[in-house]
């Protein structure tokens, strides 16, 4: 499609419907952004009411009230807004810490928010996706899953674990019509972001979270129906692995 002298892309998704969770602001915002942009229904979740209000308004979508660190919650979400095609799983990470500093009886809250919610939020997604034969998952993790952060442990070991939950669904799912696929953000210019330096924009090489949001909305596209399993940095080449 040709707009004056801009080449627009048709990603082929006008009139799924899609949930995308932590959608209020950041990069969860931003990927509701893109989606709603190329005529997905969206339905974002959050755990305010106003602040999900306001953010559904503001892209037209709509939204549930939910606590996405408990699990049970993020299925609940899932349900409510569904039967989805594309599914966006996003959340609040752990508390920082180091291994020795962190006591065990941390994990299992972790666990909840960053491995267990993504687990249920997928296992209310899929049946209906596999009946219709055609389904988009995207996860937006970390970049710890490659290169483990020094004070996010747990983090680094929740989001390991839903991204070998991940891939395994991809396997499972791939004669199915149905994608599964992670995104790993780097630095970009989100209110979050900002707070930590200062309500700054930090210095050097940042992305605008559109530049996140254009990335997952491809993922879910008809284009990348061969694209699954993956774990995608988007860090503007922050991350120097060759694999």
């Amino acid at each position: 499609m040709i707009r004056g002298l801009i080449t627009v892309m048709d990603l082929g998704i006008s009139g799924r419907r899609a949930a995308v969770a932590a959608g209020t602001a950041g990069l969860g915002f931003a990927s509701a952004q893109a989606l709603a942009a190329e005529g997905v229904r969206v339905t974002i979740c959050g755990s305010d009411e106003g602040r999900a209000k306001e953010a559904a308004e503001r892209i037209g979508a709509a939204y549930v009230v939910a606590d996405l660190t408990r699990p049970e919650e993020a299925a609940r979400f899932v349900e409510e807004a569904g039967p989805v095609d594309i599914l966006v799983t996003n959340g609040p990470g752990p508390a920082p810490g180091t291994a020795l500093a962190t006591p065990a009886s941390a994990y299992q809250e972790a666990l909840n928010r960053s491995l267990l919610a993504v687990v249920h939020m997928c296992l209310a997604a899929v049946p209906g996706m596999r009946a219709a034969g055609w389904g988009r998952i995207v996860a937006i993790t970390s970049a710890g899953v490659r290169q483990p952060y020094p004070n996010l442990v747990l983090s680094n070991t929740a989001r390991a674990g839903a991204t070998g939950f991940l891939k395994t669904l991809a396997t499972e799912c791939a004669a199915d019509g149905v994608t599964v696929n992670s995104v790993l953000p780097g630095l970009h210019d989100t209110a979050r972001l900002r707070g930590m330096n200062g309500g700054k924009r930090p210095p050097g090489r940042v992305g605008e979270p559109s530049d996140f949001g254009a990335v997952v909305a491809f993922l879910c596209s008809e284009q990348a129906r061969f694209v699954t399993g993956t774990a995608t940095p988007v860090d503007g080449g922050a991350n120097q692995s060759l694999l």
